[in-house]
């Protein structure tokens, strides 16, 4: 909307619901499957079934995310709808009983008895349940839950992040894997911690420190496990 001439603003938290699920996508794609890589490159596996592995991590973490998003967003929008329901009864059970209640709530962030009474009575009747979805729930309407939505991203970016390490691994011998996928990934991780930083408005050096850590740990784990288990199986 735009106010005396002014263009409307835009704010990062508007790109929270589909930045979450590309970013914990895109993350998991790169960490998982460089990981798994890594793991089955330091178990002296051949470059074949190092590159099976990758792609197998690939289709089936995408699958994964996307019914894991799915899944879990649906539940959270399921329970979005059950407390709209619950509103739309009681609005028209008892609509003075919510009017008083939406009275409280404005009185309550600092709202005179008088002010807070006249903003409850003007805002019902624009929008009754509108209101009380926003000030007694807290469900804006950037923030609710979209399964389709989530499901996608999270499977896209998943599937983007894990073809990096996985194209990585094509290009470099056997014994180059480890390192070379692990630094590869690393800074795959670097470039995504920037860009989701940036685009959520967030400090980018915490950004891309923190995915770095966790990249940096899972990789570590997988190459001790890899290296520990195709030792003693040789």
């Amino acid at each position: 909307m735009t106010v005396a001439g002014k263009p409307a603003e835009t704010h990062a938290v508007e790109r929270i619901g589909w930045l979450r699920a590309a970013v914990l996508g895109a993350n998991d794609g790169i960490v998982s499957t460089a990981s798994l890589i890594v793991g089955v490159a330091a178990a002296a596996a051949g470059h074949g079934e190092v590159l099976v592995a990758g792609v197998a991590g690939l289709v089936a973490g995408a699958m994964s995310m996307a019914a894991g998003e799915y899944v879990s967003v649906s539940s959270q929008a399921d329970t979005e709808a059950a407390d709209l329901a619950k509103e739309r009864r009681e609005l028209a059970e008892m609509p003075e009983f919510e009017l008083e209640e939406l009275t409280a709530t404005y009185r309550s962030r600092g709202l005179s008895d008088d002010l807070a009474r006249q903003v409850a009575v003007a805002l019902t009747a624009h929008d009754a349940l509108g209101a009380h979805a926003r000030d007694e729930l807290g469900l804006a309407e950037m923030h609710r839950a979209r399964p389709i939505q989530a499901a996608l991203t999270s499977a896209a970016t998943f599937a983007v992040g894990a073809a990096l390490p996985l194209l990585a691994a094509i290009l470099l011998p056997l014994s180059k894997i480890p390192l070379g996928v692990s630094l590869a990934a690393l800074v795959f991780l670097m470039l995504l911690g920037g860009v989701g930083a940036k685009a959520g408005g967030a400090p980018v050096g915490k950004g891309v420190l923190r995915v770095t850590f966790w990249g940096v740990l899972a990789m570590a784990a997988t190459y001790a496990i890899g290296s520990i288990f195709g030792t003693s199986v040789a």
